[in-house]
């Protein structure tokens, strides 16, 4: 198998310099994208580049951290979009010919925690 890190780096790399060519060069050709907060799929790479090249606004990435196992690798990513920041962690598993065959895409949004733990944690 090949490395996926790799290709994930790749994948990433790419998305930030809107090489869409190289992007699409990192993917299965029936590559799936799920994002569970927004209960959307898609399937296939032409419609998956497609999605991320419309993407709206001025948008940047940069890695924070890559763990990856054979056939497995997961990112924290640092977004901004506009003036707005966020973070995503996204899960991808490989091909046999170490393209990508599925990501999933996690977009937490801030919220305040629950009262009565303060004792327990630290806020920054």
């Amino acid at each position: 198998m090949t490395d996926l890190r790799k290709t994930v780096e790749r994948f990433w790399a790419a998305a930030e310099a809107r090489d869409w060519d190289a992007f699409a060069g990192t993917l299965a050709e029936d590559v799936v994208y799920t994002l569970p907060q927004t209960r959307e799929t898609i399937t296939g790479r032409e419609r998956y580049v497609q999605f991320n090249r419309e993407y709206p606004g001025d948008w940047h990435l940069r890695v924070e951290r890559i763990v990856a196992e054979p056939g497995q690798v997961v990112t924290w990513l640092h977004f901004t979009v506009g003036l707005d920041e966020m973070y995503a962690i996204s899960f991808f598993t490989g091909t046999d010919s170490g393209r990508i065959a599925s990501i999933t895409d996690f977009w937490p949004e801030p919220y305040e925690p629950p009262a009565g733990r303060d004792h327990l944690t630290e806020r920054s």
